[in-house]
Formats: C-alpha cells, structure tokens, sequence
C-alpha cells in the first residue's frame, strides 16, 4: 500500500524543526530513520499531513561519555549502539541484538524508538530500568523528562507536539543489567520482554501492560552475589493478566517468568 498525501518538510536545526513543528500543530509528524512511522503510513495506520524530516540536523547523533553518564543523540542509529564499546553501559550495546532485522537497526534510531513508544521496545524497557532523561526542546527552551514519566499509555507519550527529543541522558552505569525477549519469529515484535538491573534491584517488563511496567525486587545483596530465584517467581506472580486473543495470561506469565530469570542470569555474567 502507498500511504496517503503529506507535505514533505525537510528541518535543518533544531530550532528550525521545532518552528515547524510550532507551525504545522498535530497534522506533523517527526521523520528520521522511519522505521516505524513509515510503515504505519503504508497501512494508512498514521495519516499525518505534514512530515518534518530532522535527518539533516547536526549535533543529533553520536554517543557521548561524561563522567559516570551517557549521553546517546536521539539520531544514533541501533546498530552504532551495538558497535559501540560502552563498558558498564554496555546492556544498552548487547540489548541491540534484539532490535528488528540489520537493515532496521541500520536505519532506526534511538530517538524514533523512545518517540514511538511502544510498550515491548528495547528502548523503552532500557530507558526505564536505568532511569534514564529524555531531553526535549521545543519553543520554551529544553527539559528534561524523567523516563518513568515519558510513557503515558500506548504509544503516548508526555512530549508536546511542538517538541522534538535531542538526546536520551543515562545518568549511572550499569555493569550488572541485561534485556532479553520472546517473539514468534526472529526480528518479530516481542510477545514479552525483560530488563534487569540486578545492582538496582530492579525488574522491568514489556508487553504486560500499556507501557513498560516496573517492579522492584528484594535486595540481591552484595554486587558479587546472584538473585534469588523468587525474583522470577514475585515478579511473574505479582502480575494482572488477562486472556487475550493468540495469548492466555498462563502463558504470558510463564514467558515473564522464563524471561526474568534469563535476563537474572545473562546480567550476573555480564555477558
């Protein structure tokens, strides 16, 4: 299918997107690697009148090490966040492999991913679990969001439609998290996913609820020691599942429990 008409708008700062986005109001939509927009305009699932393109925007890509923070441009692409040696950050690197197919992740970009908002997203979980800062700038300046407060339901999110995410802001490592998943098929959408922040005591899942749903688990104790094996089993049971059309909730909860314990596993060996 070919999506329906739009005006093509081509920004070349940041400022000048954000006027356009100013301008323009709810029929524009931000285009970059178009992994997801563009296909939902195939299917005439989005109809925007307007795309504006930030492709051409410098200063928007590229990773950036400061301290004990992480700072990614919202126009990195997933395949130079799989390249990159991101030592105690490098859940962010190895969750990458989940991402789509090669061309996707070649193409997709952060920014596009967190903007999309879709509950089992690697982005997402990952933005949550470390706590990371979504930073925004629209026409009063930039702000920064909080992750937790990013995701306000299925694919909705607490940006304004006159603002445009510049750069996602991890402000602690990681060197002991990991995300894993479970799709029918390779590259699928994930049925179920998993995050773990086993330093933080932290669980968060995808695919159990409109947006990524976080837990917090008892204490693993020491940074050398491994969970318990309740974490999967508190995390799994403290769900509410409903039977839903290919999937029964006994099966979901099963994936999540199969799933947390991976990702327990995967992030005690940091591999």
């Amino acid at each position: 299918m070919k999506p329906a008409a739009f005006e093509y708008h081509r920004a070349r700062s940041v400022a000048g997107a954000v006027g356009l986005l100013t301008e323009l109001g709810d029929d524009a939509k931000v285009v970059a690697g178009g992994q997801s927009l563009v296909a939902m305009m195939n299917f005439r699932l989005a109809r925007p009148e307007h795309l504006v393109d930030i492709t051409h925007i410098d200063g928007l890509s590229g990773i950036r090490r400061e301290g004990d923070t992480l700072r990614i441009g919202a126009l990195t692409t997933h395949r130079a966040v799989e390249k990159a040696e991101l030592g105690d950050f490098g859940v962010l690197s190895r969750a990458m492999r989940w991402v789509g197919h090669l061309p996707i992740r070649t193409r997709g970009t952060v920014g596009g991913s967190i903007a999309h908002a879709d509950a089992t997203a690697e982005w997402c979980l990952l933005a949550v679990l470390l706590e990371a800062r979504i930073v925004a700038e629209g026409p009063a300046g930039r702000r920064e969001i909080p992750a937790g407060e990013f995701f306000l339901g299925p694919f909705t999110t607490a940006l304004e439609p006159d603002e445009l995410i510049v750069e996602l802001v991890f402000p602690r490592p990681a060197p002991r998290a990991a995300l894993t998943e479970y799709a029918d098929r390779k590259g699928d959408f994930a049925l179920v996913a998993a995050a773990v922040d086993l330093d933080a005591d932290r669980v968060v899942l995808g695919g159990v609820g409109p947006t990524p749903v976080s837990a917090d688990c008892p204490s693993s104790g020491t940074s050398h020691s491994r969970p318990p094996v309740s974490w999967a089993d508190a995390v799994a049971g403290s769900l509410e599942l409903r039977d839903e059309p290919g999937i029964s909730a006994h099966y979901r909860r099963g994936l999540v429990r199969t799933l947390v314990e991976r990702a327990c596993e995967e992030a005690s060996c940091g591999c």
